[in-house]
């Protein structure tokens, strides 16, 4: 039977303590939303859990006759009211916008909670992860024909290579992570695959806590602009010299080190974060907005578990995918 003390239930509660980023200062024009946006992060954590990938699903889970249902609905609800069905879609496509703002500020909270810079240097890893999109792929031949050989096929997606995993048709995953004790998430955007890491990479930096001194980064990040914006912030960008090996410059040695580094912080945090929720083949809907909001929100919902086990004095980081199991 489900208890006040659930996992499931701590974590819709503890989306009332995620920071919220500052309203716009001059209000906007049109209706005004009734609910909040954390009433539609609770329902998202809901649904990336128990694996409901549509408002529908959501809404029919929510109706049955069952201990677990019955006492989220009321956790869903805002002022005493219940959102209808349409209120849910048309939320569900706002939101996937407005949360990576909400991540930044979560990361922020947590590097002031957890630390992760105690006992090392002040650095933040960049990186993108390729995640595959729904069905089958759409071949350059057919897109320039304006053909669309399979009903499979998300065409929203696009192709993207990489040295190390060759062709993909889908979509990128852009992530911050701190290089420090724990694998935590300080920034994402998620774009179509053939979006360059370069260009998504301003919107990561300004998610970055003040106390970032380092960028690391791989050779697609090594621009002047970006290089000019860690400036402005006072950070420096460590990122992989173009040209071929061996590089014989004299930082050569001090870039080794911060490789390493990025390696050991990215890197696992990419598999762990695909091990956990299970998206190391394909992303399990269609649309650029579907997958960004599943995308995004498992980033959030990993953030939120870290605050779970830390405000319960468990390890951090440690056994997130058996809790979210048991949730």
């Amino acid at each position: 039977m489900l208890t006040h003390g659930s996992i499931l239930v701590s974590l819709l509660w503890l989306v009332e303590q995620i920071p919220t980023p500052s309203p716009p200062a001059k209000r906007q024009r049109g209706r005004q939303e009734t609910y909040s946006d954390k009433l539609f992060v609770k329902a998202l954590i809901v649904m990336i859990i128990r694996r409901l990938y549509t408002a529908y699903a959501l809404l029919n889970f929510l109706e049955q006759n069952d201990p677990v249902a019955q006492q989220l609905r009321p956790l869903l609800t805002e002022h005493g009211r219940f959102p209808t069905r349409r209120t849910w879609e048309r939320r569900f496509e706002r939101l996937p916008a407005r949360l990576p703002a909400l991540i930044g500020c979560l990361g922020r909270q947590l590097v002031e909670l957890l630390q992760p810079w105690a006992t090392q240097g002040h650095a933040a890893a960049v990186d993108s992860t390729p995640l595959r999109a729904n069905g089958g792929v759409w071949h350059k031949k057919d897109r320039l024909a304006g053909e669309v050989p399979h009903s499979s096929i998300d065409t929203e997606a696009t192709w993207s290579k990489s040295g190390y995993q060759g062709w993909w048709y889908g979509w990128k995953l852009h992530l911050a992570v701190a290089v420090g004790s724990v694998w935590l998430p300080l920034a994402a955007e998620f774009t179509i695959a053939s979006e360059a890491d370069n260009v998504i990479a301003p919107k990561l930096l300004e998610q970055l806590p003040l106390e970032v001194r380092y960028v690391l980064g791989d050779t697609h990040y090594n621009t002047p602009e970006l290089r000019d914006d860690c400036a402005l912030h006072h950070r420096e960008l460590v990122v992989t010299r173009r040209g071929p090996y061996p590089h014989r410059d004299g930082g050569v040695e001090v870039r080794r080190i911060f490789h390493k580094l990025r390696s050991l912080a990215i890197e696992p945090f990419n598999g762990v974060f695909k091990n956990i929720f299970e998206w190391r083949g394909q992303m399990p809907v269609k649309g650029l907005k579907r997958c960004q909001l599943l995308a995004l929100g498992a980033i959030l919902l990993y953030q939120i578990v870290l605050l779970y086990q830390h405000q319960r004095q468990q390890p951090v980081g440690v056994g997130v995918k058996a809790l979210l199991r048991a949730a």
